[in-house]
């Protein structure tokens, strides 16, 4: 039996100024995120607990499919379900409210060796969205679905349907409804107004992991809930391929969480990755480059979490925090929020 050593902080640490980054951890195996998270004034203890515990769970049930020698993909999917069914995160069951008060799911997932890659968009029903997006990959001649088609797909390939009401939980639809009030209250004042954007965490909620299995091989994939009031037919970053998932054998494994408009213009997940095969640089070098240098002075908001061939970890956020963790070859295990 793995003894798991658990780096879980009692209060919260201290944040440095931005930009951040983690140092490059060696002998990784699986990484994730579970977005941008709250801001720190807003994070209570209970809070802390519960968001660590869920990507404890969440790299456990990874690291289980890779002690059975299964492929990177199986702990990849395997992580982000346990995420998709935890409601502290923005995907699956956690999912926040589109202006028509829905939630739309979206995910993605890459292959490293092959390339071969599969997507969901905007779909209501499913209740794992990830593991439709390797069902597209592996059962299906196309890369992406969207919408109603995504979920029949889903239903002829035997995934878990649920009424659109699974995904409902109390924090996220009164998120909707604050600003949905607010909108009505500016529209009232100024006799005009659009969409309102809402806060940091509301914005930018992501699920992500990126791993390396015994043969080498990487894998990645995104699920996330989207963006609260998000305008009909809105799709971000997490289901494009090359924006915010990745995955090479000849680079690395990259999943991303920010502002997903600047992640699909700048195309964040294959730019790291092709400055690290034709510069070529590192992993910890490129992420920087591209979240505090490109995406910082072109005002987008954002995290990556990186795998190397070699199975070496490493993040970048210009923001406050980040939700994340991974685990070494030994199974060794370490979750930060803000702390560096």
């Amino acid at each position: 039996m793995v003894r798991w050593l658990i780096a879980l902080s009692v209060g919260l640490v201290g944040v440095s100024s931005m930009p951040a980054a983690d140092e490059v951890v060696p002998q990784v195996v699986l990484g994730i995120h579970g977005g941008l998270g709250v801001d720190k004034k807003d994070m209570t203890p209970e809070l802390d607990k519960q968001v660590r515990a869920g990507l404890t769970a969440a790299l456990k049930a990874g690291q289980q499919r890779l002690q059975e020698g299964r492929p990177a993909l199986d702990a990849v999917e395997a992580a982000i379900r346990v995420m998709e069914d935890d409601p502290q995160f923005n995907a699956g069951r956690g999912a926040v409210f589109t202006h028509e008060r829905k939630n739309e799911l979206d995910a993605s997932v890459m292959d490293g060796l092959t390339k071969k890659a599969g997507a969901v968009a905007g779909v209501t029903t499913i209740k794992n969205p990830i593991s439709a997006a390797r069902a597209v990959m592996e059962k299906s001649k196309h890369v992406m679905l969207i919408g109603a088609g995504a979920e029949v797909f889903a239903k002829t390939q035997g995934l878990e349907i649920v009424d659109p009401s699974y995904f409902r939980t109390e924090y996220r639809w009164k998120a909707i409804n604050d600003i949905l009030e607010r909108e009505a209250a500016e529209k009232n004042k100024r006799g005009d107004a659009g969409p309102l954007l809402p806060t940091v965490p509301e914005y930018f909620g992501t699920v992500g992991a990126v791993a390396r299995d015994n043969h080498g091989n990487l894998a990645a994939g995104t699920s996330t809930g989207g963006m609260t009031n998000k305008a009909f037919g809105r799709i971000g970053d997490s289901p494009i391929i090359g924006a915010g998932t990745y995955a090479d054998n000849a680079a690395a494994a990259i999943s991303c969480t920010g502002h997903g408009e600047y992640f699909i213009r700048y195309s964040v997940s294959h730019e790291i990755v092709a400055q690290m095969k034709y510069k070529p640089t590192t992993a910890k070098v490129a992420a920087e480059d591209v979240i505090n240098r490109q995406l910082k002075e072109a005002g987008g908001e954002g995290a990556a979490i990186v795998l190397d061939k070699q199975g070496n970890f490493t993040t970048a956020y210009n923001s406050e925090g980040l939700y994340r963790a991974w685990m070494t070859a030994d199974g060794k295990i370490e979750v930060r929020i803000f702390e560096k």
